[in-house]
């Protein structure tokens, strides 16, 4: 859900507009919570090849010991 949807229960406008403190703080906090949008699905998928590489790698160097 986007602050765009959400109404200040304060002073009953919109959050995105921040017409009062409550809605700029409410505003300013989801900005802070938002950390992980910059992670993409592409890196995700990337991440987890790594992570499935370096347990194969480590499987058949046990397996060969």
């Amino acid at each position: 859900m986007t602050r765009d949807w959400l109404v200040c229960a304060s002073c009953a406008g919109p959050v995105s507009e921040g017409r009062c403190s409550v809605c700029r703080a409410s505003r300013e906090r989801m900005r802070q919570e938002n950390g992980w949008r910059g992670v993409t699905p592409t890196t995700v998928w990337i991440l987890l090849a790594l992570l499935a590489a370096v347990a194969a790698v480590l499987f058949l160097q046990q397996r060969t010991a």
